[in-house]
């Protein structure tokens, strides 16, 4: 699944810096910095306010030690051909070698751009969420990919992966028929616009310092063992 999003996730990686009372994103094009406030406002104009929140909430469970130095903040799209190349090319070793360990906790949160059936998986993860089960509903929609709005994220089949997975079908179905976390979606999808994402995967790495690095696209595992080995020895 190619879509024009997604081809524009070069290897660009950007830090940015969390500091108190305000947070300053640089960009890594040369664009204005955005100067934002500790809680979010609401702006008549100007630009988006970016703060704590735009990178930790409306998003699913902590995966991981809660407690976890680390923070791996990704953004992603279930129909996202990258998204699903990190998926299987370099989440397992990360798991392995960072979360389990208790060095990382991971957070996933929604940016549906490639059609509507990128919402619908994504409210499904979260109804699954409901019945404690997210992280594994997350992992069977990437594991039944088959490309673009090509019909494999069909409500018929979210249902059917809740039934594998053994969820309350009843529970999940108005969950699903409710659009329960619709706005939850819109919000995340509005934080990733407002820390300039254009394409999936997209991932911040906050560390104990409340330095943020970007990366953008799906990025090898050296890439990501690079940079936490590094924020670690701090």
């Amino acid at each position: 699944m190619i879509h024009p999003p997604s081809l524009a996730i070069g290897a660009g990686i950007a830090s940015v810096v969390i500091i108190v009372a305000f947070l300053t994103f640089n960009t890594f094009n040369d664009k204005p910095e955005l100067v934002t406030a500790p809680t979010p406002t609401i702006q008549e104009s100007g630009p988006a306010k970016i703060t704590a929140a735009t990178f930790l909430e409306n998003g699913s469970p902590i995966l991981g030690d809660p407690n976890a130095p680390i923070t791996l903040v990704e953004f992603g799209d279930y129909q996202c051909f990258f998204c699903n190349k990190f998926f299987h090319e370099t989440e397992d070793a990360l798991l392995k070698n960072y979360i389990e360990t208790g060095k990382v906790k991971v957070i996933f949160k929604d940016f549906t751009i490639i059609g509507a059936d990128s919402i619908t998986a994504a409210n499904a993860a979260h109804c699954a969420s409901d019945q404690g089960k997210f992280w594994e509903y997350h992992d069977t929609l990437y594991n039944h990919w088959t490309g673009e709005n090509n019909g494999w994220a069909s409500l018929d089949n979210l249902l059917q992966f809740a039934g594998d997975l053994g969820l309350d079908i009843d529970e999940f179905s108005k969950c699903m028929t409710d659009s329960k976390y619709a706005q939850s979606i819109t919000n995340s999808n509005q934080d990733a616009k407002d820390l300039g994402l254009t394409g999936t995967p997209a991932f911040f790495i906050i560390d104990q310092n409340n330095k943020v690095t970007k990366i953008g696209g799906a990025q090898p595992y050296d890439v990501f063992e690079k940079i936490f080995n590094s924020k670690l020895e701090k």
